[in-house]
């Protein structure tokens, strides 16, 4: 017990050292009163804040008399203690002290039995929930504070009023019906659908945690109004979603799918076990930061906690894209769990990105976690970089506008962007290449494309009144990314595509021709047509629809295709779990009202997972 609990309870003059308190009294036949009334004070106060002693233990105070008088009575017998000029303690004096230590014990307990109604109610439903904590959580498991669910902000709303959008809307909830079924049918728990072969797919992204489809496809289902299928998804990670597992993930993957999918199912339904499975897994993922400079590994073997990085990654780094999207999700897990952990380490990422200098005011897409500094210079705004720029942003847009350190961030970097990676071809298309060591690859990647929407995200409160300069380059990098489209075969468009030798906006690689399910374009076509309400941008959505279907679309799901360019591709038999999360997600919401998931209240994650604006009020100090 510290000392510093029974201060008010204790005459100042009293020293609190238990030897000089023992001489006093121990030198005197008796108690006088107000010593026996101070003894009871204290006592009191003890029994107070130990009250598990007197209310969980049989026969509590002969137990706690008997131990402290057996104690001190040790104590006093190994030392062999002289009091008053070196005479022994005699045992009726002993006995005195022994019956009035029992004595005041007994006065304490009937005196805190008296005690007002509310404060004998609150030390009741103290117990009861320490006993609730102890059967309900895991050994080890995150105590999660009492949070106050709010109802949330447009999460579901009513059909299109149009007759032609409200059509439109039902066809995208029929095809997230036929990937659902068929993964249901064909592949239920495993992470992903392979729709040719009916059978299960699972990515070594996941290690042994299974279900990926399931948690990424929660608030899609939930947004369409999909009851009986969110039903049966939400059965399946009551009980089996499991993280206890002896396998190497990827960090960055398990947090945009599974960390995101799971909040974003919390925050829409206010359902706990999608709370609960949050922060346990955050917590699994936290030893990923055990790095000399806090720069976590990309993989992490979630029994060991031993982490590394990819093998091909400039010399041991961390990837600018995978330690830089994380920060949405540990700033929530910190809000629902009280646990300001992960917000720190979020925070010291930033530190550790704001000390190094920046080629150009450009962030490399390598850093070593050892020696903190960058690996080879090479920067995108595509793969290996890419979301690492949407959470700068949208860090500062999912704080209520109070992130001005992300703010800052973001701006400077899109100014370094658009002076050293922005071109504009021949033809008139803007496109944003990659940098090597200050050599320019006019090529851009379909991952690259989600920058339109980025930028048209942030141009409302660009500096130096550039909002109207950020809203033309987010609808210049759209009309690019449909070109990309618009020019193959299929009206789907390649991994990558390039702008010299005369061509543009065309992929001329055997290996950049495919097209996995992705949705970066169509993404930004939704934020384009909600802050914009060009109808063009429909008009493109329901294009990429219509080539899905034809294209994508087999008898058990939806699967990718290898080369855009054929009339006749074929398919690479992969059902994304990001197409249920992401491209059905976008389009779905792209032919609905703009208050369903409004952008005034709710941010994206890289994995489409909606998260909402944590308002000035709600953060925590």
């Amino acid at each position: 017990m510290p000392t510093t609990t029974l201060l008010p309870f204790t005459n100042p003059s009293i020293s609190r050292k238990s030897g000089t308190n023992n001489s006093v009294l121990i030198n005197r036949p008796a108690f006088r009163l107000t010593e026996k009334f101070l003894l009871l004070l204290v006592f009191s106060g003890f029994i107070t804040l130990c009250f598990g002693a007197i209310f969980f233990l049989p026969d509590s105070s002969k137990l706690l008399s008997g131990v402290f008088f057996h104690s001190q009575q040790t104590s006093m017998a190994g030392s062999g203690p002289k009091l008053d000029g070196g005479r022994e303690l005699e045992s009726d004096k002993l006995s005195k002290i022994r019956e009035d230590h029992e004595k005041a014990l007994r006065e304490a307990k009937d005196t805190l039995q008296k005690l007002p109604e509310q404060i004998k109610q609150d030390i009741r439903e103290e117990k009861q929930k320490v006993v609730q904590d102890s059967a309900s959580r895991k050994e080890g498991a995150p105590r999660l504070p009492n949070f106050v669910f709010r109802k949330p902000v447009g999460a579901t709303g009513r059909e299109p009023s149009d007759p032609k959008t409200r059509e439109r809307q039902a066809k995208i909830k029929e095809m997230m019906k036929h990937a659902w079924e068929n993964y249901k049918r064909h592949a239920w728990g495993s992470n992903e659908l392979k729709p040719l072969s009916k059978q299960q797919h699972s990515s070594s992204l996941f290690g042994n945690i299974q279900g990926a489809t399931i948690v990424d496809a929660l608030d899609t289902l939930f947004i369409m109004g999909m009851h009986d299928e969110f039903k049966e998804a939400k059965e399946w990670v009551v009980k089996h979603l499991d993280f206890n597992v002896n396998a190497e993930v990827s960090v960055f993957e398990v947090n945009i799918r599974f960390v995101g999918g799971l909040l974003s199912a919390y925050y829409l339904t206010g359902e706990e076990i999608f709370r609960t499975k949050a922060v346990d897994l955050g917590e699994k993922l936290l030893p990923a930061f055990n790095t000399p400079t806090g720069i976590p590994w990309a993989l992490l073997n979630i029994k060991s906690g031993i982490g590394r990085n990819w093998p091909w990654a400039s010399g041991g780094s961390s990837i600018l894209a995978e330690f830089g999207t994380l920060h949405l999700e540990f700033m929530h897990l910190s809000q629902l769990s009280g646990n300001p952990v992960f917000a720190e380490k979020m925070m010291n990422i930033r530190k550790v990105l704001n000390r190094l200098d920046k080629p150009q005011g450009l962030y490399p897409n390598y850093l070593n976690p050892n020696s903190g500094q960058w690996g080879q210079h090479h920067v995108s705004v595509g793969g290996l970089g890419d979301s690492f720029y949407e959470y700068l942003l949208k860090a500062w847009l999912m704080s209520d506008k109070t992130d001005e350190e992300a703010r800052k961030m973001y701006y400077d970097a899109v100014q370094a962007i658009e002076t050293h990676l922005i071109r504009k071809s021949n033809g008139g298309f803007k496109y944003i290449a990659e940098w090597k060591g200050g050599l320019l690859e006019h090529k851009m990647g379909h991952l690259t494309c989600f920058a339109g929407g980025m930028f048209a995200l942030g141009a409302d409160s660009a500096p130096d009144d550039k909002s109207g300069h950020h809203m033309e380059l987010a609808a210049e990098i759209a009309r690019t990314c449909h070109e990309s489209y618009d020019r193959t075969a299929t009206k789907l468009g390649p991994e990558a595509f390039r702008f010299d030798g005369g061509v543009e906006a065309i992929a001329t690689r055997q290996n950049e021709k495919y097209y996995i399910l992705r949705p970066e374009v169509i993404e930004t076509h939704m934020y384009m047509w909600r802050l914009t309400h060009d109808p063009k941008y429909r008009e493109w959505g329901w294009e990429a629809v219509q080539a899905l279907e034809k294209n994508c679309r087999v008898a058990a799901g939806y699967s990718g295709i290898r080369d855009v360019y054929s009339s006749q591709p074929s398919h690479d038999d992969v059902q994304q779990s990001f197409f249920l999360a992401e491209t059905l997600k976008y389009l779905y919401l792209m032919f609905s009202d703009d208050d369903v998931l409004s952008l005034d209240h709710w941010v994206f994650n890289s994995e489409a997972h909606p998260l909402p604006i944590i308002r000035k009020s709600d953060q925590k100090q």
